[in-house]
C-alpha cells in the first residue's frame, strides 16, 4: 500500500525547508491499521496518513515523535510536541492548555479470544487469569477487576505483540480494538482467527493541539475538521480497514 509518508519526506526537504514543522505523536504501543512503526519511524497507517494530509494542508512539514503512552502527556506539556491524535478528553486530566477537534474517529475496544474460547463471555465471570494488555493502556472497564486480583494484567509492547501472545497460547483473552483485530485476522488463516467475546468500551476520539502563538491552532482544528466533513478521514479508515463510517455507525451497541 503506498504511504502519504514516504511523499511528505520529500515535501519536508524542498518547499517546506524554511517552514517549522508540525510536531506529530505517535504511540508506540499501536499497531496496523494504526501505523507501522519501521526503525522507529511511522512508515504507513491511518493516523499517519491523516497527519501527513493534515499538514501538507497547513503547508508545513510533518515531524513524526514516537513515543511510549506514559511519555505523550509530559511530551506535551513541556512543548516537545504540537498535536496529538486518536485521544478522548476524558484520558487528559489537564485540558486547560489545549484545544480540541471535532470528533474524528470511532474506537471500539473489545475483550478477544484465542481459537477454542467461548463466542461471548462476561468479563466479570472469568475465573482468575492473564489477561493480555498493552503497557502503560488503561481499561476502564476492567480496573477493578485488575485491582482486586481476579485478573492479572500481561503487559506487551504493542496491540499487534498482544494478538500475537494470545494466538501463542500465553493467555486465552486480550484487549485491542476493533481496527487492530480486522488486520491481524486477514493475515492468518480461518483456523488461526482470533475472535470477539466482549465489547468493553465505544467512543468517539480526536486530536488536540497545544495553545501556542507558534502553532497555527486554529487553522489546524478547522482543516481537521473540513477533512471530517468531506469524508477525506473516513475514506482514509475505508482504504485500510474495509469499514465506512456507516458500517461503523451502524454497528455500535444501541
Amino acid at each position: 500500500m503506498r504511504s502519504a509518508v514516504g511523499a511528505l519526506l520529500l515535501l519536508g526537504t524542498g518547499c517546506f525547508a524554511e517552514e517549522l514543522p508540525l510536531r506529530m505523536a505517535v504511540t508506540d504501543g499501536w499497531a496496523m491499521p494504526m501505523v507501522q512503526i519501521d526503525r522507529g519511524r511511522p512508515t504507513q497507517g491511518i493516523i499517519p496518513d491523516v497527519l501527513v494530509s493534515l499538514a501538507t494542508r497547513v503547508g508545513v512539514p510533518a515531524e513524526f515523535h514516537v513515543l511510549s503512552r506514559a511519555r505523550l502527556a509530559g511530551a506535551m506539556e513541556r512543548g516537545e510536541i504540537d498535536i496529538r491524535c486518536y485521544v478522548s478528553p476524558d484520558w487528559l486530566d489537564d485540558r486547560d492548555n489545549y484545544l480540541w477537534s471535532v470528533p474524528l474517529f470511532f474506537q471500539r475496544d473489545l475483550l478477544v479470544g484465542a481459537p477454542g474460547t467461548p463466542s461471548k463471555v462476561v468479563p466479570a465471570a472469568l475465573g482468575k487469569q492473564p489477561i493480555g494488555t498493552v503497557l502503560g493502556y488503561t481499561y476502564p472497564t476492567l480496573d477493578l477487576l485488575f485491582d482486586n486480583g481476579q485478573l492479572q494484567r500481561d503487559d506487551a509492547r504493542s496491540q499487534e505483540q498482544v494478538l500475537a501472545k494470545l494466538l501463542a497460547g500465553r493467555y486465552r483473552y486480550g484487549v485491542t480494538n476493533q481496527w487492530a483485530l480486522d488486520w491481524f485476522n486477514q493475515r492468518h488463516p480461518v483456523d488461526q482467527q482470533l475472535h470477539q467475546v466482549a465489547i468493553l468500551q465505544e467512543q468517539e476520539l480526536s486530536c488536540y493541539v497545544r495553545k501556542d502563538p507558534k502553532i497555527p491552532t486554529q487553522r489546524i482544528l478547522q482543516i481537521l475538521s473540513d477533512m471530517k466533513a468531506s469524508g477525506e478521514i473516513d475514506a482514509i479508515v475505508q482504504l485500510y480497514t474495509g469499514r465506512s463510517a456507516e458500517s461503523e455507525s451502524g454497528a455500535r451497541s444501541p
